[in-house]
Formats: C-alpha cells, structure tokens, sequence
C-alpha cells in the first residue's frame, strides 16, 4: 500500500448498490398500531420500523391480499 494516495486522480462512478437503499415515506398509521409494533419489536429485541419492513416484505414475498368488507347500511 502507498503511504498517500492522490485522491484528485480517482474516477468517479455511480453507487452500484444506490438502487438498494431503502427510501424514506410518510405514513398515517394510527396510534394503537404504532404501540403494537413497538411492543412486538421490543420483544424481538430490533426497532419497530425494522419490524414494520420485515412484515411489509413478507405480505409482498407471499403476495398477500388485504380482505375487506364494509359494513352497509340499514
């Protein structure tokens, strides 16, 4: 190994792994859910929003579909 490098000769290039990085979003998620995740990551022992990834992340590997039905009116 050189003792100094030039650092001013060095070709730049783009991150390969910039694709990868996770991107930051706002969401409006109610208090209680908030609460839920928090006290099942502390369990866990990893953050809640780790928590929140990994659980997205297996609803989209098992390409999980939300059930919904509405309450109609009498």
């Amino acid at each position: 190994m050189k003792k100094e490098y030039d650092l001013n000769q060095l070709k730049s290039r783009p991150n390969p792994y910039a694709k990868r990085l996770k991107k930051q979003v706002t969401l409006r998620i109610r208090p209680d859910v908030i609460v839920y995740f928090k006290d099942m990551a502390e369990k866990k022992g990893i953050p809640y929003q780790s928590l929140i990834n990994l659980y997205l992340q297996d609803c989209m590997a098992s390409q999980r579909e939300l059930s919904m039905k509405w309450a109609t009116a009498k």
